[in-house]
Order: structure tokens, then sequence, then C-alpha cells
């Protein structure tokens, strides 16, 4: 049996790994497909109310293997697949050789087609036309009862609450770039740091100082993390920047990295001097070992 789960499955979410478990478990011995989009519909239907994103296609790819997943199918969402008819999208779910499918579940809020025009109830209708089945499964919820979604976690995330995020997701939201050269600043104060070229479209939190872990060259590092202008020295460009701590001798220019954030320790700062800067950066290092169980 091949069972496809659809969705944008931005962030892979629990409820995403719900639906991805489910199919699983139909799926048996057979073969688990899960079908997502790039970019993101409302990049292409609605450019001004895209949302930022909550993992790159090559990250969500992993997340959705790691869940259960034996194949993943990005459709490239144009303004033709936008406009094709619900009836046009269920036959593609039954005829594209890489979907081919005998069971489709989904959430119980599924929409497809031109203008969002088909529903769960559509879906089953056409799959007995076609020949598959569906299963639509309700919507994973958090302990405060309030449905699970890419929208709350990017809500929390906005609001600079990494850790709300961190439970939603079921791990912390993840920034993904290059290691660039900065102005070296850091160097000078003695926190050296890596500079985050972040991947377009990605969630960034609100400028501040956040504990989390610097994922790279194959190592995992607890870090201090800035996020802003760096407006103590009249900074115009936002970066990202990690301190990773207790390692030194970092070589890393021109490397893909990531940073994991799990906790916002506070906002951006500007102080009377370098000196009670430079103080205050000791203090962060410190919060960022406590948040991370150092």
């Amino acid at each position: 049996m091949r069972v496809a789960t659809i969705g944008n499955f931005d962030g892979v979410h629990g409820g995403h790994r719900a639906l991805v478990r489910m199919a699983r478990d139909r799926a048996g011995d057979g073969q688990v497909i899960a079908v997502t989009f790039d970019p993101h519909p409302a990049a292409i239907v609605r450019p001004d109310l895209a949302p930022p994103m909550l993992s790159t296609v090559a990250r969500r790819e992993a997340l959705l293997r790691e869940a259960g997943a034996d194949e993943v199918v990005v459709l490239e969402f144009t303004r033709e697949l936008a406009a094709s008819s619900p009836a046009d999208f269920a036959r593609m779910l039954r005829e594209d050789p890489r979907i081919r499918a005998d069971l489709v579940i989904v959430g119980e809020n599924f929409r497809f087609g031109a203008r969002a025009a088909g529903d769960t109830a559509a879906l089953e209708s056409l799959g007995a036309e076609l020949g598959f089945d569906v299963q639509a499964l309700p919507l994973v919820s958090g302990e405060d009862a309030d449905a699970w979604s890419s929208t709350r976690i990017r809500e929390a995330i906005s609001e600079g609450d990494v850790a709300s995020a961190t439970l939603m997701l079921g791990r912390p939201h993840r920034l993904e770039g290059v290691v660039v050269r900065g102005d070296q600043r850091g160097r000078e104060l003695g926190y050296p740091t890596a500079n985050l070229d972040v991947t377009r479209d990605l969630a960034i939190p609100p400028d501040g100082v956040y504990a989390g872990w610097l994922v790279v060259a194959g190592e995992i590092l607890p870090a201090a993390i800035s996020i802003g202008t760096n407006p103590q020295f009249a900074g115009t460009d936002r970066r990202v920047e990690a301190y990773a701590i207790d390692r030194e001798g970092l070589d890393i220019y021109g490397a893909p990295a990531a940073i994991d954030l799990v906790a916002c320790l506070r906002g951006q700062q500007v102080f009377d001097s370098v000196d009670d800067l430079v103080a205050q950066m000791a203090r962060d290092v410190a919060g960022a070992r406590r948040a991370l169980g150092g």
C-alpha cells in the first residue's frame, strides 16, 4: 500500500508528525509518501501575506523522513498548480508516479484546489472515483487545548518566545546559513562570534540575546547568541552571531552552520560604556550556561 500525507509541513511540528505516524501505521510494510510544497503557497497566491518559514526545504525533508516518511515529494507551487481544480489535484495524487496514493491522510482542516475550494469531504468523494481512500486526522493540541499550528509557532518566535516555540515544535527553532566575516568586534571584546548569513525567508526572533546551540563542523556547541544591529557601535545591518561558550580557536568561515534557539535572555540594549557592555556579555554567557543546563 502507498500512503500519502499532504501539507505545507513547515517546521514539521507535533501535528505534522502525527500525520506521518498515522500514515506509517496504516502503510505497514508499504510506502509512506509525504507531499509538500515549495515555495509556500501564500508566496504565489498572496505574496504580501507570505509567512516567514520555520525550516528550509532540505531541513523539512530530513525531518519528515525522521518522522517516518519513506519518500518526500516537493511539489513546486506555481500559479498553474494554484489554479488547478480540486478534481485535477486529486487526480495528481493518484496518477503522479512519485505518489500513486492508495490512501491519503490529511488534517481535518486540509483545503486544496483553486481558491481552496476542496475540503476533506470533497477529497473523499474524488478519492472514491479515482481509487484511493481518505482519512482526516483531528488537529493535534497542546496542553492549553488550542491546536498546534505553524502560525502559532511563528507568532511565538516573532514575540521572542523561543521556549514556547520549542515546546510546539518538539525541538528548538533552527536558523541556518553560512558563517561569514563580520566586523570582528566580538573578538576585540573577548567574545569572538560566528556571524551567520541566515538563509532567506527563515523566521528570525526579535533583536536580543538568546541561549542556544551552534551546530557547525560536526560539533554541537553551547552558545550565547546575539540578534540585532549592534546599536552600541551605531550598526545598521541586522546580524545573527553566536559565541561558542568555552570553545576557542574555531576556524569556520565559509562553513554551513545552524543555530538552535533555546531561550531568550534579554532584549537588545545600549550601555553607557564598552566596559558596561563587556560586563553584561559575561552575564549573558553565564545566563546561557544556566539555560542550557551547564
